[in-house]
């Protein structure tokens, strides 16, 4: 679980990362899902685009590709997302320390 220090620092990464990962008319597939696994082994961060053509809004695309995926909603703002996965063999995100209170 991240926390919300990491999260905005996350949030800050992903304004300047493009888009890959497009959810259409067909929905979240294993296709969809194949790719989100494969970007966030390579990325660890990765933004998402809810076509007005898509059968599931933003929130729910984000939302099932995270579970399936085993990674974190980021954020979900109008039709984009953004996941994020740690990759243990090979960090490539370092997030600022988890105070504890």
């Amino acid at each position: 679980m991240i926390t919300s220090k990491q999260r905005a620092f996350l949030r800050s990464l992903a304004n300047d990362i493009d888009t890959i990962l497009m959810v259409g008319k067909s929905g979240i597939g294993s296709d969809i899902i194949k790719q989100a696994n494969d970007a966030l082994t390579a990325r660890e961060i990765i933004k998402a685009k809810v076509l007005e053509t898509a059968p599931v809004s933003a929130k729910e695309a984000a939302e099932s590709v995270a579970e399936q995926t085993n990674s974190e909603v980021v954020q979900v703002i109008g039709s984009k997302f953004v996941l994020y996965r740690r990759n243990t063999k090979e960090p490539k995100i370092t997030l600022p320390k988890a105070t504890k209170k």
